[in-house]
């Protein structure tokens, strides 16, 4: 996997949580918002991005220099921090990207404040409980062996980035278990979602792209058909061959769902 240039990176305190971002780019701003693997840090994506706007990627309390405070309890706290960040920086017309925890990030900041917000794609979501108390809406990934988790979230399990972890370093590694670790505190209970999310839905009437691999197991096409009717202004994308993260097993037809998204908007404008 080709790894991307070095970025500006920048850090700054909101609440009582250091943060770290990277910009790169100039243009209209656009935020990415990682997945619980931050694999999106990886790839040629921010890049390619790039060339057509000034792109953020803020990296959660617990990756990167991104520190994690006590106060900081749930996705919910978090979403707070990047609309602080957003308001820092006095960014407007916002496209967000989210994927996976990140897309998931990305509905919580626009249920609460959207002034500040353009448009919207999620990629993979999780976050919203649609079903009863004993659905599994979203897959247990702490539950299942580390191979079954592998084959639910990717169509082909040998393009997890994260397959093969014993080539690390010992920073890398301590970096991943990191993140892990983080995302375990954040997300645990309740896991993966916010019971309130689901009623909160009906006010996000941005424009919004829903991206799905048609092979996902960790989040079923179906729950994404669902949060796509949820949302009141969105349409939903179905990728062939790919699991939960489409980005990364099928690269160049996401690129065409996110680069037709985006266009479409702008000649609307």
């Amino acid at each position: 996997m080709t790894r991307r240039s070095k970025l500006s990176t920048e850090i700054r305190k909101y609440q009582k949580a250091r943060i770290e971002f990277e910009r790169v780019g100039k243009g209209p701003p656009l935020v990415l918002l990682h997945s619980e693997d931050a694999f999106e840090l990886e790839l040629d994506l921010v890049k390619k991005l790039s060339t057509k706007f000034e792109v953020f990627v803020p990296r959660m309390p617990g990756f990167g220099k991104s520190t994690l405070p006590e106060t900081i309890r749930t996705i919910d706290d978090i979403s707070y921090l990047w609309l602080d960040l957003l308001d820092d920086l006095d960014l407007r017309d916002v496209t967000l990207v989210g994927f996976s925890v990140g897309a998931w990030l990305a509905m919580e900041m626009a249920t609460k404040n959207s002034n500040r917000l353009k448009r919207l794609v999620l990629s993979g979501a999780v976050g919203v409980k649609f079903g009863g108390t004993y659905d599994r809406d979203i897959e247990d990934i702490y539950f299942h062996p580390a191979d079954r988790v592998r084959a639910m979230r990717f169509h082909d399990p040998a393009k997890d980035p994260h397959g093969d972890l014993t080539g690390l370093s010992k920073a890398e590694a301590m970096a991943v278990a990191r993140q892990r670790e983080a995302i375990a505190l954040i997300c645990w209970d309740p896991y993966m979602h916010n019971p309130a999310l689901k009623e909160r839905l009906n006010r996000i009437a941005l424009p919004t792209r829903v991206i799905w691999g048609a092979k996902d197991g960790m989040t079923l096409p179906k729950y994404g058909r669902k949060l796509s009717r949820h949302l009141p202004n969105a349409d939903f994308v179905s990728l062939p061959r790919a699991g939960h993260f489409p980005h990364i097993e099928q690269p160049e037809l996401f690129w065409q769902a996110l680069g037709e998204f985006l266009s479409d908007e702008e000649s609307r404008r």
